[in-house]
């Protein structure tokens, strides 16, 4: 008998059915199932890829079904999804006909084998006791896989923090990674990537994700005007919009598992900044304009950190984020 996603129930944090009764008696799915799109996770990355996918035109005829671990924020979910288009109900009705939000026990309870072409995993570690096995899960049960005719792909957003480089170094796609026994908090990613890659899927080597209410210039500004940053000023932090984050996995879908498959790619806007880069540019903004700039505790001691060059990435994505920096962000 197939094996229970058990690493994702954790996420649903609810008693899931026994093994005997989930999948000796699965219910029927539905027959448009193998040409549906899954994403496992939405928040802030997921939400925004389900959005980009239903208004893309390379995915108008494609269901996308959207995983959460409960049924909390699907109004607020659906809310942010799904637009309106002024007085263009068939539009509308449209659209939210193509956009399936469920929870991860309503995906089990109609398991029924490899149920989605293309599957996005992009929730984060956080909800899983075993993050690796629950990617892998994801990967081997709840995707068709590459095998079958017109296979599709299984896109799992990692993180860049997976690498070694420390001291103001280039890494790229091919650069090693930190020893998973010795970092463990980074050695999770590194075992989840590496159940991906071995069945076929790819991994998107994300850089540090922000939006204007999000990141580490919200936290620094906010909280630490009388405290400080811990670090040097000049350490090097490599930045990445969530909206371009999706992107890049919109376009790992797009350019599909003949060029994705068991790959490994680095994503980030290609303009590095530094700790203190960072709360300037966030104070060019109207929201953050009236704070000062804190003060930074690191010296000249310490790493510098490394800088992300994912060209090859954006080749072979056929990819470029819309937020050139984080710079041209905030200045816009």
């Amino acid at each position: 008998a197939p094996h229970l996603l058990s690493s994702l129930l954790v996420l649903i944090a609810l008693t899931a059915p026994s093994p005997s009764t989930a999948f000796a008696t699965p219910q029927p799915i539905a027959p448009t199932a193998q040409s549906d799109l899954a994403i496992v996770g939405c928040g802030v990355l997921g939400t925004s890829l389900c959005k980009q996918l239903l208004n893309h035109p390379k995915f108008a005829s494609r269901t996308i079904t959207a995983i959460t671990k409960s049924k909390s924020r699907h109004d607020a979910i659906r809310d942010r999804v799904l637009p309106t288009n002024g007085d263009d109900d068939t539009a509308n009705a449209e659209m939210e006909e193509r956009f399936v939000l469920k929870t991860m026990d309503e995906i089990l309870e109609q398991y029924n084998g490899h149920s989605f072409k293309d599957v996005v995993f992009c929730a984060p570690p956080s909800g899983f006791d075993d993050y690796p096995t629950a990617v892998k899960d994801a990967a081997t049960q709840l995707w068709s896989g590459t095998n079958e005719e017109g296979g599709g792909s299984f896109v799992f957003t990692s993180s860049g923090g997976v690498y070694e480089g420390i001291d103001g170094e280039i890494v790229n796609e091919k650069s090693p990674t930190l020893d998973p026994i010795t970092n463990p908090r980074s050695g999770r990613m590194v075992y989840a990537e590496e159940e991906v890659v071995k069945v076929g899927g790819c991994a998107l080597r994300l850089a540090g994700l922000y939006t204007l209410e999000r990141g580490a210039h919200n936290y620094w500004l906010e909280k630490c005007q009388e405290s400080g940053i811990q670090g040097r000023e000049d350490g090097i932090v490599n930045l990445l919009h969530y909206d371009d984050a999706a992107s890049a996995c919109l376009a790992a879908l797009s350019v599909g598992s003949e060029v994705t498959s068991e790959q490994t790619y680095l994503i980030s806007d290609g303009h590095p900044t530094t700790r203190r880069g960072i709360c300037e540019s966030a104070l060019k903004h109207e929201k953050y304009a009236s704070f000062d700039l804190p003060k930074f505790l690191g010296g000249v001691e310490g790493p510098r950190g490394k800088v992300y060059d994912g060209s090859m990435s954006d080749e072979a994505l056929q990819w470029k984020p819309v937020y050139r920096s984080f710079d041209d962000f905030m200045s816009s």
